[in-house]
């Protein structure tokens, strides 16, 4: 059942992490943000909506990252009742996408929670000084590309780099939800 965003809460500071990276590293916000902004996804890997928009958000990153806009990916789903989104399968998919972006697991879904995020994919754009401008998706795609889709994360992105925010209409990103571990 496919779940929608709610409207970002726009002005608000983006929630630090530590998290482990599919390359062997840990990374920190500070460590991913770009001179000119940031989008953190909320994604993983079995989502149709996820890989239905995978093939815009790569070319998108690689041409944000031209204008110093850095893209970091973060999975929080629960790798043991969703073993498809385990740590073990993220670098594989990482390597099969050949991601031009960190890939980082959130094993306690801490951070999901820190930044509300509730399906996959789900996009927040950040400013250079880390401020949210931007919560949507990436296009009109779901589970499978639309070819001429308007560039809704990538047009959002460029005008925050250039201006520091953007004015156009936000769209809600939309997809699975995101598969919250049971309480014990």
């Amino acid at each position: 059942m496919a779940t929608e965003s709610p409207a970002g809460e726009l002005g608000t500071q983006a929630p630090a992490f530590s998290l482990p990276a599919t390359d062997g590293r840990t990374l920190s916000l500070d460590d991913v943000r770009g001179e000119r902004g940031l989008v953190v996804v909320f994604m993983c890997n079995h989502c149709p909506y996820v890989r239905g928009a995978l093939p815009h958000l790569v070319r998108d990153a690689r041409e944000l990252a031209e204008i110093g806009v850095n893209v970091v990916g973060i999975s929080s789903n629960d790798g043991l009742t969703y073993p498809e989104d385990s740590f073990e399968h993220m670098v594989e998919f990482a390597a099969e996408w050949k991601l031009p972006f960190p890939y980082l697991y959130d094993e306690t879904q801490q951070i999901a929670h820190a930044y509300d995020a509730v399906c996959t994919p789900e996009c927040y754009g950040f400013d250079a000084d880390l401020t949210l401008r931007y919560r949507g998706r990436v296009d009109a795609s779901r589970s499978a590309p639309v070819p001429d889709a308007r560039r809704d994360l990538f047009e959002a992105m460029r005008q925050i780099a250039k201006v520091g925010v953007v004015s156009d209409q936000q769209y809600p990103a939309m997809g699975c939800s995101i598969k919250w571990k049971m309480a014990p």
